[in-house]
Parts: C-alpha cells; structure tokens; sequence
C-alpha cells in the first residue's frame, strides 16, 4: 500500500543498568523501543523509527534552469581559472619555503608520550572521574585525548566473557574502590582482551581477576559510545593495588 509506514532500523548494546538512561535519549531522537534483550553485562535495544521521505529530484522547467546555472558557474570557473593558477603557484613556492624553515611539529604520539593524564595534572580528568557515564564529559574528554595515556585509580565493575571464547573477556571498569557499587564517573570498557592484556604487575600478581578488584589502570583513551554510554580504553598496564 502507498500509505504503508517504512521504517528504520537501530540496535543498541549498553551496560546493565543504563537501559533507561540510553532508552530516553533516543526516544527523544525519535526512536521508538520494540525489543529489549538482557545479558550478563550489556543489555541489546533494538529500535525503530519512521523513514524520512527522500525529495524528489526537480524536474521540468526548474530544472533546466539549475542547467544553465550550472554551465554558466562552470564556464566562469574555467575563465577565472587561468588567472588564479599563477597565484596559487606563487603562493605554494612561498609556502613550501616557509615550511622547509619552520621546526618539525611533533606528532600526536609523540605529544601524548609527553604526559600522562591523572585527575592529579589535569582538572578534566578529574571531573569527569565524578560525572555521569552517560554525560557528553565523556565526549568531550574522549574527542580531545584520544590516544593519550591516562591513569587512575579504580576497581573491575564487572566482567563477562567474550562472545564464544572462555579466556578473552568484556571489562567494565570504575574509578574508586567499590567495584559494582561504584556510584560515579565513566563506564570505562576493555573490550575483547584476555588476563594477559591487562599487563598485571605489582609486588602480590593474582593469577585471575574478578569483579570487585582494585588496580591502578593506566591505559590509552580510545572512543566513547554515546548511545551505549561507554567509555572504550585499551590496556597498557595494570598495577595491583
């Protein structure tokens, strides 16, 4: 039927407990919940919402005056051309020499390695580790320091084992001691790494780790998943503490 509503398809995985936060934002995107499926460690939201029309392309005489337009703006482009190419010449010789005076700009690795963020030299760090996992902090924070090094005191949340395998796990990570009590902060996630990658160290090394523990994390900032509300971060060392 030409009536026949179309829509849209989105699934979205977010950490227990989140659901209602997650739900909420995108219902106010337009998105309408059909389905909620809860795991060990994620929950699985899958949403709809109504296809947008897509415009019809313009036809007949308005057309064919955006033709003409089009010709004339090309054939004015090609006139002035001629003109701008010995400029734009002279003006890439002045700035290739410029560039062969000025001193080498480090590269963002090399910058990040200059550093280490801890809530001890960098105030942001330090208020996001007190803000809402789903607040844009975590966007903000993620977009200006990704691949940056951060470290900060916290505890495993939880931990789930990835898809199918038994030694490679999902870790939801908290800053603080109390593990799946923690109150506040980001919901840091290592994802699809094994005991191994945690790069354990420290005077007492469990031999496996669970909910509950207390590390100092140090880790590179990677992305954050604002409809799932997650913090990704991959592991560079973990101290126990």
């Amino acid at each position: 039927m030409a009536d026949e509503i179309k829509y849209e398809y989105k699934t979205v995985r977010t950490v227990r407990g989140a659901d209602g936060l997650v739900i909420s934002k995108m219902q106010k995107d337009g998105w309408e919940l059909v389905e909620q499926a809860q795991g060990t460690l994620r929950s699985t939201l899958n949403f709809r919402r109504p296809k947008k029309p897509q415009p019809w392309l313009l036809i007949g005489t308005p057309a064919a005056v955006l033709v003409i337009l089009t010709i004339f703006i090309g054939a004015a482009s090609a006139l002035s051309d001629g003109g701008e190419k010995k400029n734009e010449s002279d003006k890439s010789t002045a700035a290739a020499s410029e560039k062969s005076s000025a001193p080498p700009t480090p590269t963002a690795a090399e910058s990040a390695a200059t550093e280490v963020i801890t809530p001890q030299n960098n105030s942001e760090f330090a208020a996001l580790l007190k803000a809402d996992y789903c607040d844009d902090a975590n966007r903000d924070f993620a977009n200006r320091h990704e691949g940056q090094t951060i470290a900060f005191d916290g505890s495993i949340v939880d931990m789930a084992p990835y898809g199918d395998y038994d030694t490679r796990y999902d870790f939801l990570l908290g800053p603080g001691d109390k593990g799946p009590n923690t109150p506040v902060g980001p919901a840091f996630k290592y994802e699809d790494v094994n005991i191994l990658d945690l790069k354990l160290t420290g005077k007492k090394i469990p031999a496996t780790v669970g909910a509950g523990d207390k590390f100092r994390f140090v880790a590179e900032v990677g992305e954050f998943n604002a409809d799932q509300c997650l913090f990704f971060l991959d592991p560079i060392l973990t101290e126990v503490r």
